[in-house]
């Protein structure tokens, strides 16, 4: 891309407001495409095979444009991360931080709003294709963290993972890994486990995708086939493991390195947090620095328990709110409450919810090759890992929650324009 290519106004601002950055993530322009042939080039270098896969099981995995945010939404977004790292607490010593914690935000003209915290956020090793196959597609913008090696999100998802197992067993080496998840071969995701398998082998470290059945516990731990496992890469959505005993019970006498395990769950991403994150009251009463509790004041949308007794009140406010189950995941018995219905808004008064005050998301526009342009809304996710971002990316799509379902939406690289 060549300067007079660049819009003028880029070049008149060191820190771009939110009226740019909407009217980037508006425009449907030569210089604002992704270079669809780099990519597919990259996604046929992982394999004929696993290219294929893809293609059948994920045509809308990676989106058709990249997403904008300028430099004070991103200092926005650090703030309330360190933020969250300062109200959930010190780690305990010796134990594993967890992996690839998801901080997902909403952007838009109020501010950047952090709507949930998830432990085992997918994505990242998909990510790390995309990013690599545009790196001289000349894009607009810069990369938020200013990387500047092509692998350094692939050396970075390693080093967390041998320091997660270093925490608990020093320097003795870490020798295999499962990556595991409920019937794996059939998970929409599937192909990024494969891709995490083949990064840990290139590292010399074996690495098995598996059922939890396939897990068998003995005495000294837990074995696939013939070999002990020392780490597991938990995929599984049961975050308190109380369907798998013998992981739990591996995990507890730290026969196994489990990672994101239940107490990362708890102190993270259990929806009841977000209510805490938003309290200003809470928050002084925990030890919060004024700092911590005005980043999260401002980032955090106000979320509330939600209450049989009050649901009266909450069917009159329900417009305002977003509902969600305190233990999901992946939106699951998610509703926006302008689009409940009576039976659903009855069945959540029964239920183990928290309410959201509503943070629209912002929109993109996309120009599919052979589709007619269309506006997509995105949410911005920040892979977190001992409070330091590793990896900035969003998702685009249409309807209530991302879904990876739409003709142009997907995962979507992120631009810094400042």
């Amino acid at each position: 891309m060549v300067d007079s290519d660049v819009p003028e106004e880029a070049k008149e601002h060191f820190d771009v407001d939110f009226d740019f950055i909407a009217h980037l993530n508006g425009e449907c322009n030569d210089w604002a495409g992704m270079d669809g042939e780099a990519l597919q080039g990259a996604l046929q270098a992982q394999g004929s095979e696993w290219h294929a896969l893809v293609k059948e099981r994920c045509p809308h995995l990676f989106a058709a444009a990249p997403v904008y945010i300028s430099e004070l939404q991103l200092r926005q977004m650090r703030a309330v991360i360190a933020a969250v790292e300062e109200a959930v607490g010190a780690p305990e010593p010796h134990a594993a931080l967890g992996v690839f914690y998801g901080y997902d935000f909403h952007l838009n003209e109020q501010g950047t709003h952090l709507i949930e915290v998830n432990t085992n956020a997918g994505g990242a090793f998909l990510l790390g294709v995309l990013d690599e196959s545009q790196h001289d597609a000349g894009l607009y913008g810069s990369d938020p963290l200013h990387a500047e090696t092509p692998h350094h999100l692939e050396n970075s998802l390693l080093d967390m993972f041998r320091n997660e197992w270093r925490l608990v067993h020093g320097d003795v080496p870490l020798k295999t890994v499962a990556i595991v998840d409920e019937q794996p071969e059939s998970q929409y995701l599937y192909p990024e486990f494969q891709l995490a398998q083949k990064l840990f082998e290139r590292a010399g470290i074996a690495a098995h995708i598996a059922d939890p059945s396939a897990l068998q516990a003995r005495e000294d731990g837990l074995y696939c086939g013939d070999q002990r496992i020392d780490l597991i890469y938990n995929r599984l959505t049961d975050f308190t493991l109380q369907r798998y005993p013998h992981i739990r019970s591996a995990w507890e006498r730290q026969q196994v390195v489990v990672t994101p395990n239940p107490s990362h769950h708890q102190r993270y991403a259990d929806k009841h947090k977000l209510a805490l994150f938003s309290d200003a009251k809470m928050l002084r009463a925990a030890g919060v620095s004024q700092a911590g509790i005005d980043a999260l004041t401002r980032g955090v949308p106000q979320t509330r328990m939600v209450r049989a007794e009050d649901a009266g009140q909450w069917w009159e406010e329900r417009k305002q709110w977003f509902f969600k189950p305190a233990s999901g995941y992946g939106s699951k018995g998610a509703y926006r409450g302008d689009k409940m219905t009576k039976r659903v808004f009855e069945e959540i008064m029964q239920s183990d919810y928290v309410a959201q005050r509503l943070a629209l998301p912002g929109e993109r526009k996309v120009c599919p090759a052979g589709l007619e342009p269309q506006s997509l809304k995105y949410d911005v996710r920040c892979y977190v890992y001992e409070g330091h971002i590793q990896f900035i990316a969003a998702r685009l799509y249409q309807g209530q929650t991302t879904n990876f379902r739409t003709p142009g939406g997907g995962f979507a690289l992120v631009r810094l324009v400042g």
